[in-house]
Parts: structure tokens; C-alpha cells; sequence
């Protein structure tokens, strides 16, 4: 199954639920959209936060759908999956069109600010993608 297809991909926010080294739990409202080469789900980050440095030892993802605060509703449906980090430019590029293409002028919206920062010469992180791949029983209708 095209992971566009899988009901997390049409979310507005989704909880991304990383893991620490003891298995701790970690969760975190984001985006998630469907890679533009259809090889799995992305996540747009700064780089060097918690997920990326959690993603960094342990692949295991959660994602489930919530609000803009990350309030998971007692229902929702949890997809399972692994993701990795990718830092090279034209990855990063890459997985930046694709939340654009989902999120439009929201995401462009952020675009901006982070490109006003840039020309002020605000120190900025650099960014990072996550992509991520939804196990087969994550699939299933």
C-alpha cells in the first residue's frame, strides 16, 4: 500500500512518538506528509532536537493522530513504523516540498520567517527530515 493512502497521511497534526534509550516514550505534535516520491511518510525538524538525536539510536516510531498541542483523542488509531534522519541538502529540500504540497501557505509562511531570520542574521539550527516507513500491519484497512 502507497503510504499516502494510509489514513495518517491525511492528518493535520499527528503525535510522533519517539523513544529513548530506557524505551521512555517521547511524543511530539508535527506535520507529516506523504514524500513526494511516494517512499514513505516526512517530518520537517530543526535539526539536533529530541527526535532527531532519540531517532539517532532507536528507529521505532508511533504516530497517532491529535491537535496542534498533541492531545491524542482516547480512540485514535496508532500507525507503527521506523524512520531515520536525513540531513544532506537536496533530502532536506526534498522533504520541505513535500510539506509544502500538503500544507501550503502555512508552510510557506514558516519559509519566510525562517528565511527573515537568516537575513537578519539570527543564528538559525540547520533543518533536518525525518522519513519514515509504516510497518504492513500499519496497512491494513
Amino acid at each position: 500500500m502507497d503510504p499516502a493512502a494510509h489514513p495518517i497521511a491525511d492528518e493535520k497534526y499527528v503525535s510522533l512518538t519517539t523513544f529513548r534509550r530506557s524505551g521512555t516514550p517521547v511524543s511530539t505534535p508535527v506535520w507529516v506528509a506523504p514524500a513526494l516520491d511516494g517512499d514513505g511518510l516526512v517530518v520537517i525538524t530543526v535539526d539536533e532536537t529530541g527526535k532527531t538525536k532519540r531517532l539517532g539510536h532507536t528507529a521505532r516510531v508511533e504516530l497517532r493522530p491529535c491537535d496542534v498541542r498533541g492531545r491524542v483523542p482516547e480512540d485514535a488509531p496508532v500507525a507503527t513504523g521506523e524512520a531515520s534522519v536525513v540531513r544532506d541538502g537536496p533530502s532536506v529540500v526534498a522533504v520541505r516540498r513535500a510539506i509544502v504540497a500538503k500544507y501550503g501557505m502555512q508552510a510557506r509562511g514558516f519559509d519566510a520567517v525562517n528565511a527573515l531570520t537568516r537575513r537578519l542574521n539570527i543564528r538559525t539550527k540547520p533543518r533536518a527530515g525525518i522519513v519514515i516507513h509504516l510497518d504492513e500491519e500499519a496497512h491494513a484497512p
